[in-house]
């Protein structure tokens, strides 16, 4: 069995109702009821949008493997509404998005999936809600918690606790 956290993001329709369809389906393939963090609204990272995200970050448990989980997490997304534009270039708003940040203690570079999620220790949106739920967790390859990498963290954008 493994420790996977994950990542959810929406700043496009219902978000906050998008995030808990896709919690409620996450709940069904865990192995045990996931642990989540508050949630968080935060400005767009990568692109312009008039809408934040709300994120949250999710710990389930999982005896799939990272590509067995991701088509699934995929499914959820494709289920909830996200259509993914084979033509576009960068971020753009979406229902949901899925992200596995840490899978285990596992390190995956192929060409659907990276783990650690490549950018993850940059983005204050991905560390605040992961440092609700896995504070003492140590991101693979760094050697640092992610409580350590929220403090040394060059991302300066602004990330507030959803009411």
């Amino acid at each position: 069995m493994n420790e996977v956290l994950l990542l959810l993001g929406s700043n496009k329709g219902d978000r906050l109702n998008f995030l808990n369809l896709a919690l409620d389906r996450i709940d069904q393939i865990s192995l045990k009821t996931p642990v989540v963090s508050h949630i968080y609204e935060s400005e767009p990272w990568g692109f312009d949008s008039k809408t934040w995200f709300l994120n949250m970050a999710v710990s389930m448990q999982t005896d799939l493997s990272p590509i067995d989980l991701l088509d699934k997490l995929m499914e959820i997304e494709s289920d909830l509404g996200r259509k993914r534009d084979p033509e576009a270039s960068g971020y753009e708003s979406r229902e949901i998005d899925i992200d596995i940040i840490l899978f285990g203690e596992k390190v995956i570079e192929s060409e659907r999936l990276t783990i650690p999620h490549p950018r993850a220790h940059l983005r204050r949106f991905v560390l605040l809600p992961l440092n609700d739920i896995a504070s003492d967790y140590t991101f693979p390859g760094s050697g640092k918690s992610i409580r350590e990498l929220l403090n040394v963290c060059p991302d300066k954008s602004e990330v507030l606790l959803w009411p």
